[in-house]
């Protein structure tokens, strides 16, 4: 259980703590995995500097990241190997894609992935996702995925686990009205804490209305590999979808 929790947590990029202000963020957990291959360190040296989202202006105009402009927007907090993130820009080529994840090894997964799909609608923020959310406009997003967080299960540890008050707050303000907030678990003790802080929420209201809403991953929503291992080991997953108040 100890090293499975080890992986999970070396797989999460942004696993954060409550505390809200650039001056007060900290990062838990590694940056760092096994030694990359050749391949994929050529990617993070050639492809990723062309991929990365900057805030060295400040506020960000996520739009501008892509030519042309797209649709919408959608963001993912933490794609882990980038399965999941890869597949959506697949099926959805009008619409811009940003990943946060901080494990440098993900990040190699997900170039490795763009470059064999020719994917031209992903960027990647390798950083703290707070900062992306903290320098995004209002109202921009029209979907976000946090997908698999690590649940910190240790109860010293809980301040680290990325819903929060402070973290529903950049998520409600970047958010637009309907846009769907989509976040699964395989961990009940952090599912349980997810619906209650944002249930508790006044932006955001659970979509379900049956079990099986939470229980059978839609359609739309492709499997990631971290998934598909806990359903082998016996931890069957939830899916839930908010979607942002006021639409």
């Amino acid at each position: 259980m100890g090293a499975a929790r080890s992986r999970r947590r070396a797989r999460r990029g942004a696993e954060l703590n409550d505390t809200p202000g650039p001056e007060a963020l900290h990062w838990h957990g590694r940056r760092h995995g096994r030694r990359l291959r050749p391949g994929r360190q050529r990617l993070l040296d050639d492809l990723l500097p062309r991929l990365t989202v900057s805030l060295d202006a400040g506020r960000l105009d996520p739009f501008a990241l892509f030519q042309p402009p797209p649709a919408e927007v959608w963001l993912e907090i933490g794609f882990g190997a980038g399965e999941h993130l890869a597949e959506q820009a697949e099926a959805h080529p009008g619409i811009g894609f940003i990943g946060s994840e901080m494990f440098v090894n993900g990040v190699a997964a997900l170039l490795s992935q763009v470059e064999a799909k020719g994917l031209a609608n992903i960027r990647i923020f390798p950083d703290d996702a707070r900062r992306l959310l903290d320098a995004l406009p209002d109202s921009c997003l029209g979907r976000a995925f946090l997908l698999f967080p690590d649940p910190w299960p240790k109860k010293r540890h809980a301040d680290r686990r990325f819903v929060s008050d402070a973290n529903l707050d950049r998520l409600a303000r970047v958010m637009k009205p309907g846009a769907e907030l989509r976040v699964a678990s395989d961990d009940p003790g952090h599912v349980a804490w997810i619906l209650a802080r944002i249930l508790a929420h006044p932006s955001f209201h659970w979509t379900a209305r049956r079990a099986g809403d939470w229980r059978v991953r839609p359609a739309d929503w492709p499997e990631t590999r971290y998934e598909a291992k806990a359903a082998v080991q016996g931890r069957p997953s939830t899916y839930l979808t908010f979607r942002r108040a006021g639409a």
